[in-house]
């Protein structure tokens, strides 16, 4: 039978609904609760992303930290029970634990690739726009989200390497989302036979300035059909800035979808304020991550209690697109930005599979040429 006593979290006027802490408001499968940070050092030798999520109505916790160091990729995955304290952010040697709210985390990670760092806040949250999505007439994908950038310090420690991270040459960035969103096992049924996937474009991009931040999402169909816009501009002292309809050009390596750079072109189309990209290194989501269509492990998925892997990979060989898991998954690329005069750093997250008319690309074997 199941305990269904009040949990911690219960003792807190946090309740939306009259409901236990322990049990959403919804009774659907796929929601979750969750979180990803990046951490880049400034001259793309680095790139450690860390996340973790809660899955309630699956009873999973799971958590995972990768770092790309040269050409190798260090990873590390924990998965376990959800328990009653949902305050307690951690799964096997993965922990964050929230010194101060919308301020300051610490992350640690223990095993082959192992961490202490402190992530400090250095502006204000912004929220991201309501995230939605439907295949038919069903509602997939649900999501509130906010994003924010910082300073990390600390130590990072992996493949006989130790980097020391310091606020001056490392940047932070992050989000945190919660609603529904496809966790695999999903039956494919009508919908999915009657409105097949035929193309998706995406770029979510957190910048860190010395006096400001910027945040640009696209999120467009197969013939260009965008469901997703925004680009903020936060300054410390000043209302947030909107920068319009955001125009990408992006420069994409020679047979691949891979970016090596791109303009994001902002503000009134009459006095357009460019953005330029610089990618510095790369981290498929795909692979290490947990991330759709991963081959080994996905968020969410039950693997029993006190799960633990770790892993390396090589992406000095991987297979060639669009065969391999990276080219129809989203990639992050630590990237060095620039804009009105200031240079910047954080994610130039991609993602293009399938036909996308804009691009020009007319399929999934589509690629740049």
């Amino acid at each position: 039978m199941a305990d269904d006593r009040p949990v911690p979290l219960d003792e807190y006027p946090v309740h939306q609904v009259p409901l236990s802490m322990k049990h959403l408001a919804t009774g659907d499968r796929n929601a979750y609760d969750r979180c990803i940070l990046h951490v880049l050092d400034h001259h793309g030798r680095a790139l450690l992303i860390l996340g973790l999520g809660v899955y309630p109505n699956l009873g999973v916790i799971d958590a995972y930290a990768t770092l790309r160091l040269g050409d190798t990729l260090h990873a590390v995955r924990a998965s376990d029970a959800l328990g009653d304290d949902r305050m307690r952010l951690a799964v096997g040697p993965l922990r964050i634990e929230v010194e101060e709210p919308l301020r300051r985390l610490r992350l640690t990670g223990e095993g082959a690739l192992s961490y202490d760092l402190t992530w400090t806040a250095a502006f204000p949250a912004l929220w991201e726009p309501h995230h939605l999505q439907r295949r038919g007439d069903r509602l997939t994908l649900e999501g509130r989200r906010f994003v924010q950038a910082g300073t990390v310090e600390g130590v990072i420690r992996a493949g006989g390497e130790e980097l020391r991270v310091d606020a001056a040459e490392w940047t932070g960035t992050r989000d945190r989302s919660w609603g529904v969103r496809p966790i695999p096992g999903e039956e494919g049924g009508r919908f999915a036979e009657e409105q097949p996937a035929e193309g998706f474009h995406w770029i979510w991009c957190p910048v860190r300035f010395a006096d400001r931040f910027l945040m640009v999402i696209t999120q467009e169909d197969a013939d260009g059909y965008r469901t997703l816009n925004d680009a903020t501009l936060v300054q410390p002292g000043r209302r947030d800035r909107q920068l319009g309809w955001p125009r990408a050009e992006i420069g994409y390596r020679s047979g691949t979808r891979h970016p090596e750079r791109a303009v994001i072109h902002l503000g009134d189309p009459r006095e357009p304020r460019p953005l330029d990209v610089e990618v510095l290194t790369s981290s498929p989501l795909a692979i290490g991550a947990g991330y759709p269509p991963a081959d080994d492990w996905q968020h969410g998925t039950w693997r029993g209690r006190g799960w633990t892997d770790s892993r390396t990979y090589d992406l000095a060989d991987p297979p060639a697109p669009p065969s391999s898991r990276a080219a129809f998954g989203v990639v992050d690329h630590s990237a060095r930005f620039r804009f009105d005069g200031r240079v910047g750093y954080g994610i130039f997250e991609h993602g293009s599979f399938g036909r996308h008319d804009p691009s020009g690309f007319t399929g999934f074997d589509s690629v740049a040429p």
